[in-house]
């Protein structure tokens, strides 16, 4: 995520910005299995062999992850959350990716891995406390293996190198998967984070979602070169995927936590895929990117391009797709209803477990807090 301001004056297209067309076309392939019309394509180094069942259950997975994003971005407008970062667009990287985790595998998401977290077995309204504002967040994270989100932009990463160097140390063969996004891969401690990985040879997985945008500012602006190309030079291996083709990015996941897991180090994907929403709702993309630009990568949508590959294959039929239809309405209506039933905190409870032995600082805050409430109580 960049600093830049999203009030920031209208910016020209991508394609007019000094060398960023000649550094597209110089950029390498990705790593792809279904193509964006939804055939089937073979790599040299990557491959997968899914069951119909299991292709079905990616497809739920993403349209369902959908459906609750969505479903959190009207409740936002609604005046029922205090902001959402849609994951409109990247749910092939968020289901492809958490797919490969194994159960013993640890996850460190940022804010936006919604569709990481329905992998992992996290309910999606406790996504939502955080957002509503009456939590820090709703999940016991050692319950699902799945982190608190991460606010402060590239934090995570360092948590999930110290976290991996720890398994080592352990003697365990899991792995860790940190999640950022291109815009955190301009943070320090994203370098400090391969550092440190490199080094101790950590069994740690950095994936980067190129999603193109950090805010307002495009990815051209922040790299000279492919955002997979950085590791090189801490010393361990990068590969980009399509991150729109969720067969790819699980492939290609399933081979970098084997890499980890198997004592070889750290791994870097860059999942290449695109924000087609906001950045959070308080964004209005409008102001810095084209429509045309969407329009373009809309024809890429991840969803369509498996149902697509679903339906030509006969793996899909209309009694299939409209139960999982039927679903998405039944998870739409659980969401919004638990949203608006949840309770509001004790408004003292802010004081608690700030320092584990207590402070004179707090308790006076405290009771000034609490005199304050009372003032209200009294009708003054």
């Amino acid at each position: 995520m960049s600093v830049k301001s999203t009030a920031a004056k209208p910016r020209t297209p991508r394609t007019g910005t000094r060398g960023g067309a000649k550094r597209r076309e110089a950029e390498p392939e990705l790593v792809q299995l279904l193509t964006p019309e939804g055939d089937r394509v073979e790599h040299p180094e990557y491959s997968i062999d899914l069951s119909p069942e299991e292709l079905r259950g990616l497809y739920r997975d993403m349209v369902l992850t959908r459906r609750f994003d969505a479903e959190a971005t009207a409740l936002q407008r609604q005046g029922e959350l205090g902001l959402w970062a849609s994951l409109l667009g990247q749910e092939a990287a968020q289901i492809g990716s958490g797919r490969a985790t194994r159960q013993d595998d640890y996850v460190f998401p940022t804010y936006r891995e919604h569709g990481v977290a329905w992998c992992r077995g996290v309910d999606p309204v406790n996504l939502l406390g955080m957002f509503r504002g009456v939590n820090h967040g709703g999940w016991d994270p050692n319950e699902n293996n799945f982190h608190l989100y991460t606010i402060v932009i590239g934090s995570q990463t360092l948590h999930a190198t110290g976290y991996a160097m720890g398994i080592t140390k352990d003697g365990a063969d899991s792995a860790v998967i940190a999640y950022f996004g291109d815009g955190a891969s301009s943070q320090g401690d994203v370098a400090e984070a391969f550092t440190f990985s490199a080094v101790y040879n950590a069994p740690v997985v950095f994936f980067c979602q190129n999603n193109q945008w950090a805010i307002s500012e495009p990815t051209e602006k922040q790299t000279r070169v492919p955002l997979y190309q950085r590791a090189a030079g801490y010393g361990f291996p990068g590969v980009r995927v399509d991150g729109n083709d969720v067969l790819a990015v699980l492939a290609v996941t399933r081979a970098a936590l084997e890499h980890a897991r198997s004592g070889q180090g750290p791994m870097l994907v860059e999942a290449f895929t695109y924000r087609m929403g906001a950045h959070t709702t308080s964004d209005d993309p409008t102001r810095y990117r084209l429509d045309e630009e969407r329009e373009q990568w809309e024809s890429k949508d991840p969803i369509l391009r498996l149902r697509a590959y679903l339906e030509k294959q006969g793996f899909a039929d209309e009694a299939f797709l409209a139960g999982i239809e039927e679903e998405s309405l039944a998870l739409g209506k659980r969401v919004r209803e638990a949203v608006r039933a949840m309770p509001d905190p004790d408004p003292m409870s802010i004081f608690e477990n700030v320092y584990a032995d207590g402070h004179a600082l707090v308790d006076e805050e405290r009771a000034q807090f609490a005199e304050y409430l009372a003032a209200f109580e009294e009708g003054h």
